[in-house]
């Protein structure tokens, strides 16, 4: 009984935290958010916000090399003394329309934002990853930025298969978000929650590999932020009365089975995309069409998209919403 009261009262507490917007009652943390304002949210600036956002003039020093994941990442800090996690690659501009998206209908992300260029102070001479990708002049070209909250401490992860929020709507909703943007990476590895202020958030921390194929290519090119994949990639595999099923996550390509590690570590994960309740599915596809034909296509130019590519990939999303309200 003891522990029952305690629960609730941390629940309470975390939506206090949250102010105006309602933290999830699935679990304790905050995992969603009621987003009452979706036609309102801006989708070029995403959760930071304008008053967040760096400039292109902005002045950055270096502070050290990230090794983990397959994408060159380093630190940087900013002359408040704020600290950024810079991303270089093909991962760049997916993460952010991504991050746009998964946080307009009331989930958590990180603050990421795009920028064409990027001058850093301190780089060393050799990094590395990601040397091949400095420009002549010393700076970096399509960058993303993840701002990192003064006081904010990573955690650790969360899992899919046990976290506080299962069989809750709002976890299928994001398995359903994951399936729109052909986010095909789902390690747990990529979810990890943070002790703020506001009290625990979960997040999906890392959207990179969105907007392609529905699983990981031979080539990262095809895989991520590749509009000719992501737009003949198959979405709702199956449709019953109880549960609606999706392409992505897919297993990996046949050739990782010559890398065990990449393999196996993917080729379980399709579940996720499987046997969401069609209810769920259905209110997830409410909040979606809540969003204007400008916002979705917002989220794509704050990602450094051309307008081509603004309005090829805002025309894929907008048909699987589409395709969703139909259910």
């Amino acid at each position: 009984m003891r522990i029952s009261i305690l629960w609730f009262l941390s629940a309470a507490l975390a939506s206090l935290a949250a102010g105006a917007d309602k933290a999830t009652p699935a679990g304790p943390g905050i995992f969603w958010r009621d987003p009452s304002d979706i036609a309102q949210r801006d989708l070029i600036y995403g959760q930071g916000g304008k008053k967040h956002a760096p400039t292109q003039n902005a002045k950055f020093t270096f502070d050290k090399e990230d090794l983990k994941g397959t994408n060159p990442k380093f630190s940087v800090k900013d002359a408040d003394g704020t600290k950024w996690k810079v991303k270089l690659g093909v991962e760049a501009k997916p993460e952010t329309a991504s991050a746009r998206l998964v946080w307009a209908v009331g989930f958590t992300t990180n603050e990421d934002y795009f920028l064409p260029k990027l001058t850093v102070d301190g780089v060393p001479e050799h990094l590395k990853r990601g040397n091949n990708l400095k420009q002549a002049d010393g700076s970096f070209a399509n960058v993303r930025l993840k701002r990192s909250e003064k006081g904010e401490e990573k955690g650790g992860i969360w899992k899919w298969r046990d976290n506080p929020f299962e069989g809750s709507k709002e976890l299928d909703g994001l398995r359903v978000m994951m399936a729109l943007i052909n986010n095909w990476d789902l390690k747990d590895d990529n979810n990890a929650t943070y002790d703020t202020e506001q009290g625990k958030l979960y997040i999906v921390s890392d959207l990179g590999a969105s907007f392609g194929t529905t699983g990981e290519s031979w080539t990262h090119t095809r895989s991520k932020g590749n509009l000719e994949q992501y737009r003949k990639s198959r979405f709702i595999s199956k449709a019953t009365p109880e549960y609606v099923s999706f392409g992505t996550p897919s297993r990996p390509a046949p050739i990782f089975i010559f890398n065990p590690h990449e393999f196996f570590s993917r080729v379980h994960l399709e579940w996720i995309g499987h046997k969401i309740p069609r209810d769920d599915v259905k209110w997830m596809a409410q909040e979606l069409s809540k969003l204007s034909p400008e916002q979705i296509r917002d989220a794509f130019r704050a990602a450094g998209y051309s307008p081509e590519e603004v309005e090829g990939f805002a025309g894929v999303v907008e048909k699987r919403i589409a395709a969703l309200r139909e259910l």
